[in-house]
């Protein structure tokens, strides 16, 4: 991630040329898929990456690279919106949806939220009502080829319609709550949600 965008900025486009896909103050970044990250690259082989539920859960698992990819297959095709004001329309990731993971755990009825955390230490609070129902997944491979390490490889939290710091790169695991836990940008000001459509970048948006 960089520093915050300035607030105001529309895009680059004009209002009469403004694709219907973008949510306001973005921009079409095309071919462009930047690379931003709060921290230094890791280098994460496949053989050492596991993902962990647990927290708020009946049954709290660990998954490895082969487990993980014993499960059904599934896959999202469409637009990523970053809080710099990039959107990336046409997207192709590969991997499971999230909702097989959860399950698996059993999330307790008192679970309402969820801390994403990545190998690298890095953190973000998500609402579990984000993160079930077809909406989030852990990407494996982006059109059709692995995900580069640059790009969260081995595997990524992928939530879509949230602002892209929310889908967690290097993923390691989620530990459900029955509060909000902010993590590492919502305690820099950044909103705790991050709807692109609502334009919630900071706190207090």
């Amino acid at each position: 991630m960089t520093s915050p965008p300035t607030r105001g900025f529309v895009g680059r486009h004009t209002a009469a040329e403004r694709d219907p896909r973008l949510p306001p103050g973005q921009y079409d970044a095309r071919a462009d898929f930047p690379v931003l990250s709060a921290e230094v690259t890791p280098e994460l082989a496949p053989a050492d990456w596991t993902l962990r539920v647990d927290g708020l859960v009946a049954r709290p698992r660990t998954w490895t690279w082969e487990q993980a990819h014993e499960l059904p297959a599934s896959g999202y095709d469409g637009p990523i919106h970053c809080v710099t004001s990039w959107s990336k329309l046409t997207t192709d990731f590969a991997g499971i949806s999230l909702d097989t993971f959860l399950a698996a755990a059993g999330p307790l009825p008192t679970a309402t939220h969820a801390v994403a955390y990545s190998h690298t230490g890095y953190t973000t609070n998500l609402a579990l009502a984000d993160l079930v129902d077809g909406q989030a997944w852990i990407a494996f491979d982006f059109a059709g080829d692995p995900l580069t390490p640059a790009h969260g490889g081995p595997a990524r939290l992928l939530v879509p319609h949230l602002y892209f710091w929310k889908s967690v790169k290097w993923i390691a695991g989620l530990r459900l709550l029955d509060h909000d836990e902010p993590g590492f940008w919502e305690t820099n000001g950044y909103h705790h949600r991050g709807d692109p459509w609502a334009e919630e970048r900071y706190s207090g948006d």
